[in-house]
């Protein structure tokens, strides 16, 4: 079940549901992609307002007019990007994610594949590019557009677009109407008074505390199709080239954390961001991220997901797999080589992809 369809009216909320919040569909966010003056939005929208519920007194807030902008082809969906294994990411250093992108260069030009971290830019200037943090240059990978450095900056990210919960890493309400400001300070901060340790860290700490130290998956050596299907399907990713993009494996560098220290990670991407062409294109830029771009989505634990794609649109798996080919995009080559496999040579890939 959908958590986001019984918001509009909990505590006697008054919002009507959007069109495209369904009882058994994908949790979504929505982003307008233009102001009304046609000038760039990129933006989230808050689905549901304070309108009516318990205690918000005068608080008088317009639910966005979602079915116009729908109407006027304003508005694309993202839908959570999983969470498991993502320490493991966020220690994977620099230096190997750059090192991975120059592996096999003339194989993936002949591809036409080119993802980056990064561009060239003229003197010392870190900030402004691609896939990179602006505050320090180092290298994004959190979000479909590898926007966030950390999961610390995640996690208040969320916290502040998705739930409105103003916090330290974001001091500010997203809506400053008088009237709904109920609170003088930050939502959430860390409690100085706290006699425990857990009692003054900050909800969004204890939050990347949680996605830093969930486990990977673990991918099952014969289901579905049983063990030579999965690894024939294993070959097949490889020689199709679909991890020229899809990384197998990174090792972790060094960590505070004992646990997360020189592991493997098997996520299957690269953390690069990728053209994917007209048809994933959403119209959005995130820092230096196009409106085409989108970081290569890890594929640990694809078996255990039901909505695919930056905005959930399908759970058909082949669906996902055909709509990386469209004009423009990185991956065509490599979709071609999938659509000339044998019906049993697609068998045995998906059930690798299912099995991870």
């Amino acid at each position: 079940m959908n958590p986001q369809v019984a918001m509009a009216t909990k505590d006697l909320g008054t919002d009507a549901v959007p069109s495209f919040i369904t009882a058994d569909g994908p949790v979504r966010e929505a982003r307008f992609v233009q102001n009304r003056d046609g000038t760039a939005d990129g933006g989230v929208h808050a689905l549901f307002t304070i309108n009516g519920r318990t205690g918000a007194g005068s608080c008088n807030l317009t639910q966005p007019d979602f079915e116009t902008q729908l109407a006027n082809r304003n508005v694309i969906f993202r839908i959570p990007t999983p969470t498991f294994g993502l320490g493991l990411v966020e220690q994977v250093s620099d230096s190997a994610i750059l090192a991975n992108m120059t592996k096999s260069g003339p194989a993936k030009r002949a591809f036409g594949i080119h993802g980056r971290a990064n561009f060239a830019v003229a003197g010392r200037t870190v900030s402004g590019q691609t896939n990179k943090n602006g505050n320090d240059g180092t290298i994004a990978r959190f979000g479909w557009k590898a926007q966030n450095k950390s999961l610390l900056m995640f996690s208040g990210e969320a916290y502040n677009v998705e739930m409105g919960i103003s916090n330290e890493l974001f001091q500010t309400e997203r809506d400053e109407t008088a009237n709904c400001l109920f609170a003088s300070h930050p939502n959430n901060t860390t409690n100085m008074d706290a006699t425990s340790t857990i009692e003054a860290i900050s909800a969004i700490e204890k939050f990347a505390l949680f996605m830093r130290l969930l486990a990977p998956p673990v991918p099952s050596p014969d289901t579905p199709g049983g063990a030579h299907s999965i690894s024939n399907g294993s070959r097949i990713f490889n020689t199709a080239g679909c991890v020229y993009c899809h990384t197998a494996s990174f090792t972790t560098g060094n960590s505070a954390i004992a646990a997360l220290r020189n592991q493997p990670v098997n996520l299957f991407s690269d953390l690069l961001v990728h053209d994917m062409g007209v048809g994933l294109a959403d119209r959005i830029s995130q820092g230096q991220a196009g409106p085409r771009e989108f970081r290569t989505a890890p594929l640990w634990g694809l078996g255990q997901r039901i909505f695919f794609l930056h905005d959930g649109r399908t759970s058909d798996l082949v669906a996902a797999i055909l709509a990386h080919r469209s004009s423009g995009s990185e991956a065509n080559a490599v979709v071609e080589n999938y659509q000339n496999l044998s019906e049993s040579q697609k068998r045995d890939l998906l059930n690798f992809l299912r099995s991870l």
